[in-house]
């Protein structure tokens, strides 16, 4: 039991981490996934195994994609996207945790799979608005495709391998941890300097 819970946070968190880059990419891979026998879904959400659902999904996923290769508009989906991936990923790991009490489901869930989802969602927030605010949007269609790329990088990796998926995405957080706290000192110490 430990170990299918463990595995489903695995997945949960792997996918959840991947809304952070776009909302219906890894929601599309776990319908395809499903639907292909791959991935077992948890008690009330075989709906995302549906035809419906993967019409749906495979729809959304395409306008998104598409406008996010398309400068200032991508700017104005992040203040969609951003509750959007912490609703998506606190479902994804909702999915994928199996049956327990519904009160640690939704807690591990928002907490794990929505945290998740927000902090990648927060990264690719402010890498974008950099892009916009240096290339005047002429970039942001290469961060769109890294973002895409990350999308679905994570995503296989969530369903294929998921411990590897939650590795990658705990070393890339540590990783922006740090440089974010490496350069925080710097900032104070100018603010000290003396005029």
């Amino acid at each position: 039991m430990e170990i299918e819970l463990l595995t489903g946070l695995c997945i949960g968190i792997g996918l959840s981490a991947a809304c952070g880059f776009r909302v219906f990419v890894p929601m599309l891979g776990v319908s395809l996934a499903s639907r292909a026998g791959h991935m077992e879904l948890g008690s009330g959400f075989e709906w995302l195994g549906g035809d419906l659902a993967m019409i749906v999904l495979l729809i959304a996923t395409i306008c998104e994609v598409a406008a996010y290769f398309v400068p200032w508009v991508d700017n104005l989906l992040d203040t969609i996207a951003a509750p959007a991936a912490i609703v998506a990923g606190t479902i994804l790991t909702g999915a994928m945790t199996g049956e327990m009490s519904p009160v640690l489901k939704w807690s591990l869930a928002l907490i794990a799979g929505g945290g998740a989802a927000a902090t990648v969602q927060a990264v690719t927030t402010v890498v974008r608005g950099t892009s916009t605010a240096t290339t005047g949007g002429l970039g942001n269609p290469i961060v769109a495709a890294g973002e895409l790329a990350g999308a679905t990088g994570v995503t296989l990796l969530a369903v294929f391998v998921p411990i590897a998926a939650v590795i990658l995405v705990m070393g890339a957080l540590i990783y922006l941890g740090f440089r974010v706290m490496r350069k925080k000192p710097k900032a104070e110490i100018v603010q000290q300097s003396p005029a």
